[in-house]
């Protein structure tokens, strides 16, 4: 049986990490595509696009641009599956802006996405380097699952594994007991959780689920302190009593960009009862893999419903082993909200700086 009294905490180290990221950018993909590209230590490998916030072939213009802007134009970007493995593609406009980015309009990239679909480069690119490489997969798990069935061997091969999804013992955020990526396609992190069962504990995926991922709540000051850092000539204010949305001045072209993101996002927050305030759920999870973040986990057997219709995207964690299956899952119990804000402004604002 698994020890569910023990949480394992986990202390930052910044060594060098090598990240493969699958995103459906998204508002807090951005943010979390915009940290790792203000970290040193972090090499991108490639950047794929699944869809789910809006289409893939979008998510894949974010994410060009997006590197682009920040100074990473030689990372590979790639699209893999077009829709979910077997239920309907739904995007979330309301949340994220039809474009996916909020009310920023981000310069077209220069180039275009890799001509090898997103499946053959994570495989690729995990056999080549075998121990070297994380995982990190902010999106629905449509093309992590496409891997894994093209390379069971994957578990194996990663060095690490941190996934953006479900809700464990809380409230969901798309049904009363569904988080977002997880219900948007459901049969594949069923796949991925069962793909790693039997796996030494060391190799299981750390998962970053609503009940941690909605303490890293950013709010106006967050905005107007990333401005100050990254030497913007004025204040920056994205307040609650301003016109639904205004477009940002700042001087820095970065910051103007999140800042028109984030108000969306405040925006729909407020609208559905939950304060002038956004949950940057991928950034937390950016900050995992990019090993410069305190966290704590617990092993736990995962289950994904993938049948009961209004249940579907649930997932149930088995802390104790009562179903005696292996466990599939490193849960984050516990994080420092305080400690990750200040690791954004401080990160983000001195990449802001230094693109001017």
């Amino acid at each position: 049986m698994h020890d569910a009294s023990r949480p394992v905490p986990h202390e930052p180290s910044r060594e060098p990490a090598a990240i493969l990221l699958d995103c459906d950018t998204g508002i807090d993909d951005a943010l979390a595509l915009i940290y790792l590209c203000s970290q040193p230590h972090v090499e991108l490998v490639a950047v794929t696009s699944t869809p789910g916030n809006v289409a893939a072939e979008q998510v894949a213009r974010n994410n060009l641009a997006l590197l682009e802007l920040c100074g990473r134009a030689d990372t590979p970007v790639a699209i893999g599956a077009r829709s979910p493995l077997r239920v309907p593609l739904v995007t979330t406009p309301e949340t994220h802006g039809p474009q996916g980015i909020g009310y920023a309009e981000l310069p077209a990239a220069r180039r275009t996405h890799h001509a090898r679909d997103a499946v053959e480069l994570w495989v690729e690119a995990a056999r080549a380097r075998p121990g070297e490489l994380t995982a990190l997969l902010t999106a629905p798990l449509t093309n992590f699952a496409l891997a894994l069935r093209a390379e069971p061997r994957l578990p194996e091969l990663l060095r690490r594994t941190v996934i953006m999804g479900g809700s464990y013992y809380y409230q969901g955020n798309t049904t009363p007991t569904a988080e977002w990526n997880t219900h948007v396609d459901p049969h594949a992190a069923a796949e991925v959780f069962a793909a790693f069962a039997g796996q030494p504990e060391e190799r299981l995926p750390i998962v970053c689920a609503l009940e941690t991922t909605e303490r890293i709540e950013l709010h106006p000051r967050h905005v107007a302190a990333l401005a100050e850092a990254a030497g913007c000539a004025e204040p920056e204010l994205v307040l609650p009593d301003q016109p639904e949305g205004l477009r940002s001045r700042a001087s820095n072209p970065l910051v103007r960009h999140m800042s028109d993101m984030l108000r969306f996002y405040f925006e729909f927050h407020r609208r559905y009862d939950q304060g002038y305030a956004a949950h940057i759920h991928d950034y937390f999870a950016a900050s995992v893999a990019a090993d410069s973040a305190w966290y704590e986990t617990r092993a736990a057997t995962v289950h994904v419903e993938t049948q009961a219709p209004r249940l579907l995207g649930t997932t149930v964690a088995d802390y104790r082993g009562l179903w005696g299956e292996p466990a599939t899952a490193r849960i984050v119990s516990g994080n420092r909200p305080d400690e990750a804000f200040a690791e954004l402004v401080l990160s983000v604002g001195a990449l802001a700086r230094r693109l001017g």
